[in-house]
């Protein structure tokens, strides 16, 4: 039986992996740094992107995410394992993508991947400390990208 503090501590988690999606998806960079530690190490490069710190990857994603139209980055199924102040999480992505390709074309692709994370209780409450993004498939993936699209 979970105790009163792992399900805390599981409920805040998935908060915290749910506001990170939330944070990309309305371009709201400063809820971005608030999931992660300070010195949290990101690293997107399976999936085509940099690996760095949350500063980077703040300026990384601000000027990439608004060159698409809309997109979704939706999470489930997480595995969390809660040591003490520690824990770690891998968590399923299906993140939709829509980029527009002029005189009123879109061209709609999905990403697959799983999150890997190490978190650390804070007195802020949990936060991200390092991020990993697992690739799974890229389906429909136009070309240029900046990673080998398979599906």
């Amino acid at each position: 039986m979970l105790s009163l503090q792992e399900i805390s501590d599981r409920l805040e988690i998935n908060e915290l992996l749910i506001r990170y999606s939330h944070a990309v998806d309305s371009q709201d960079w400063d809820a971005f740094e608030r999931v992660f530690t300070d010195d949290a190490v990101i690293d997107y490069t399976e999936m085509g992107g940099p690996r760095g710190g949350v500063r980077a990857t703040r300026e990384f994603l601000e000027t990439t995410m608004p060159t698409f139209v809309s997109y979704q980055h939706l999470v489930g199924n997480t595995v969390l394992d809660i040591d003490g102040d520690t824990a770690t999480a891998r968590t399923i992505c299906h993140n939709p993508m829509v980029m527009d390709q002029g005189e009123g074309k879109t061209h709609v692709f999905f990403c697959g991947l799983w999150y890997r994370d190490q978190l650390l209780r804070t007195a802020q409450g949990w936060r991200i400390a390092e991020r990993y993004e697992e690739r799974s498939y890229f389906h429909n993936a136009p070309e240029g990208l900046g990673t080998s699209a398979g599906s």
